[in-house]
């Protein structure tokens, strides 16, 4: 009888046991040091932390923000640790869900070497982040950004990389160009050419440091842009630092919505679009670079603002169709927003742009048009 109840007790407990856990593979994400240091542990401490998290609440932020942006909504993880290593258990995923994760982590060893190399060589400075692009989609991503680096408040503040001005400006025209707001991080997997997190001012100095980085790059692209054995995903390159390394790195040289083809590995071709970078717009619409002309900056702001509506207009109809032709979807896309939709481009320049309200906007598009019809 006490043997009965024992048993009893024994399978209740398991049972409790599966009931407040995911059931699913376990998967072994390395020793404590290593994770710790792929996941940028701890990400908001100086003598306070700003988010107290251990080491497994972190690694569990991330991989729920994956869950979530691969559109797994009833899918749970659990990270736990024993001894000295990090355990990650999915639920409600499919089988091969933590293969897209283990590689994310040995290219992180890669570009964590880099990083080592970087600071002994005293390149390495006070306010960078050693910073992966965690929490992307990983098994549902339809496109893939190439950028430059991420900001440091996305780790340091957010805890999120695609929590930023950058990212969340693209996703705004991704959402103008028929995607659904919930559905836009899917398309904006990124690599950064420089994976350290650091102030926007940063941007010249870290220029210099790519090569440290080039296994991890190319890794990286060629991995994300293989997709899930339906044909390679689109990429987009954003900004002058980017499509240089695209240039240097697989001898093609691309303008801003300059169409090229690049071969990450042998039988895999990928189609790149060149774009400004997503930021790029503040700058270019400042009035201060024109001596104070406002229409001037507001002319140039107008040009950016239809280019990067074509190049979002790209990137969502290839991701959504990666076969289709890259060349016909980059035309329909330029007819649409640099000859068809100019109204409606202009508008979303002085609503998001120059903070008009959309009748203050619609007022100043209109007296846009007329004067260019006047001529």
């Amino acid at each position: 009888m006490h043997k009965q109840i024992g048993l009893l007790l024994v399978l209740a407990s398991l049972l409790l046991g599966c009931a407040g856990h995911p059931s699913g593979e376990r998967l072994d994400l390395g020793s404590t040091e290593r994770v710790s240091r792929l996941f940028a542990y701890p990400n908001n401490c100086s003598v306070v932390c700003y988010r107290p998290w251990t080491l497994e609440q972190t690694v569990q932020h991330y991989l729920e923000q994956s869950l979530s942006r691969d559109g797994h909504a009833s899918a749970k993880v659990h990270v736990e640790r024993r001894g000295d290593r990090v355990y990650a258990r999915f639920s409600g995923v499919p089988d091969d869900y933590g293969r897209p994760l283990q590689q994310l982590l040995d290219s992180g060893d890669l570009a964590f070497e880099g990083a080592s190399r970087l600071n002994r060589d005293g390149k390495w400075q006070y306010d960078w982040y050693f910073f992966l692009p965690l929490g992307m989609a990983l098994d549902n991503r339809k496109s893939v950004e190439l950028l430059h680096f991420p900001p440091d408040y996305s780790l340091t503040e957010a805890q999120d990389y695609l929590r930023s001005s950058t990212t969340d400006r693209w996703a705004e025209l991704l959402t103008v160009n028929g995607i659904p707001a919930a559905e836009t991080a899917a398309f904006q997997t990124i690599v950064d050419i420089a994976p350290i997190a650091a102030p926007a001012s940063a941007g010249a100095s870290l220029e210099g440091v790519y090569d440290y980085f080039s296994d991890y790059q190319q890794r990286m692209v060629r991995e994300l842009t293989a997709g899930n054995g339906e044909g390679a995903l689109p990429m987009v390159a954003f900004g002058s630092p980017v499509r240089d390394w695209v240039k240097q790195r697989y001898g093609v040289p691309l303008s801003v919505l300059g169409l090229g083809q690049i071969i990450p590995a042998p039988g895999q071709s990928v189609a790149v679009l060149g774009a400004n970078h997503p930021s790029y717009i503040w700058y270019a619409a400042d009035p201060s670079n024109y001596g104070g002309n406002q229409q001037k900056a507001d002319q140039a702001g107008l040009k950016v603002m239809g280019q990067d509506l074509s190049a979002a207009c790209w990137q969502a109809g290839m991701g959504q169709n990666p076969g289709a032709d890259a060349n016909a979807t980059l035309q329909r896309c330029t007819q649409q927003w640099l000859v068809e939709d100019q109204r409606q481009s202009c508008t979303l320049f002085y609503t998001s742009i120059r903070d008009l309200t959309p009748a203050q906007a619609q007022a100043k598009c209109s007296t846009a048009r007329d004067a260019m019809a006047s001529h």
